[in-house]
């Protein structure tokens, strides 16, 4: 996609004059379009975004992203104006479970700790008792007592693979799924790997071949000393150390922008080059323009919702590392 031209100037000189006149910071998600990530201030994971939101003396946040990243981030700073400029950008996963899911769950096992990956609106979170990310899920479960029943929500793969490293007992998964990390299958991973067989493998633990991945480097079918499970954050810490000739990447395309920029002595591929979140495209150069000018769209939650779900947060927090990372 070519950069947008406002007249007669580069498009990007246009957002920056923008956003200084509206005081704002601009925050982009690692699977953003290249044009996007390359014209904010920060890229990043969500809420690693939404901290260095709070932490900013911007009035405006603008979110380059999906709503409930946006929601984080007003949940994190309430008393800035936050901005989503793709309002229609969604996430299949988030929308996997809702509030009212939540308290008929909690119902079915009272006395049971709900879990929340930060995927997921604020109704969720306030009916949450702890957030994670993938990065620090599996210490977050590992904080809660043996004796008590842990509710994670809603990614089933990642609840998998916590429920994998910590041989935890009493501990229920909801049935979601990333409809776009879902679609990566393992035998493409299997066919990739054994097409380069030097390759290294980074793997999301929210894609349907997670564990069969994983599985499969325990049995020598793939080279257990290549194959890493990571969340985002890890994906890019870990590009700037491997000295791999070629890594293959199992997550949305739009990570592989971020990994090339770390480092560019190595190849970093799609294992699937159709994952692409359409939600995560919305936000184009023009779209991005209009919220700036327009202030598109502006996010608003109940107080008493806000207030409930941060708790959630903090508490995750407040366990350690703020374990930043899808």
């Amino acid at each position: 996609m070519q950069a947008a031209s406002v007249g007669g100037g580069r498009w990007q000189d246009e957002v920056r004059r923008l956003a200084k006149e509206r005081d704002a910071v601009i925050l982009a998600h690692n699977y953003q379009l290249p044009e996007i990530q390359d014209v904010a201030d920060y890229v990043g994971d969500s809420l690693a975004l939404s901290r260095r939101a709070a932490g900013s003396d911007a009035r405006t946040i603008v979110f380059c992203g999906v709503a409930f990243m946006a929601e984080t981030a007003k949940i994190l700073a309430p008393d800035r104006t936050v901005l989503l400029p793709a309002p229609e950008a969604g996430c299949s996963l988030a929308d996997a479970v809702s509030a009212q899911d939540v308290r008929r769950w909690k119902a079915e096992h009272p006395g049971a700790v709900v879990v929340a990956y930060v995927n997921t609106s604020a109704e969720v979170k306030a009916e949450s008792d702890l957030c994670c990310t993938s990065a620090n899920a599996v210490e977050v479960v590992e904080s809660i007592p043996q004796d008590r029943e842990v509710l994670f929500l809603p990614d089933q793969f990642l609840g998998e693979h916590v429920r994998r490293a910590t041989g935890r007992a009493g501990f229920h998964v909801w049935l979601g799924e990333c409809h776009v990390h879902a679609g990566i299958r393992p035998e493409e991973v299997v066919a990739q790997m054994g097409a380069d067989p030097d390759a290294e493998l980074f793997v999301h633990p929210e894609c349907g071949c997670a564990t069969p991945t994983l599985w499969l480097a325990g049995t020598g079918a793939l080279p257990t000393e290549r194959v890493r499970v990571l969340s985002t954050s890890g994906m890019l810490e870990r590009a700037r150390e491997t000295t791999a000739a070629r890594v293959l990447v199992a997550t949305e395309t739009g990570m592989l922008h971020q990994l090339r920029q770390a480092n560019a002595r190595t190849r970093f591929s799609a294992v699937d080059e159709r994952a692409v979140c359409p939600y995560m495209k919305m936000t184009t150069p023009d779209v991005l323009l209009e919220s700036l000018r327009t202030g598109t769209t502006e996010i608003q939650l109940d107080p008493a919702v806000a207030a409930r779900a941060r708790q959630a947060v903090e508490a995750m927090v407040a366990i350690g590392s703020p374990g930043t990372g899808e």
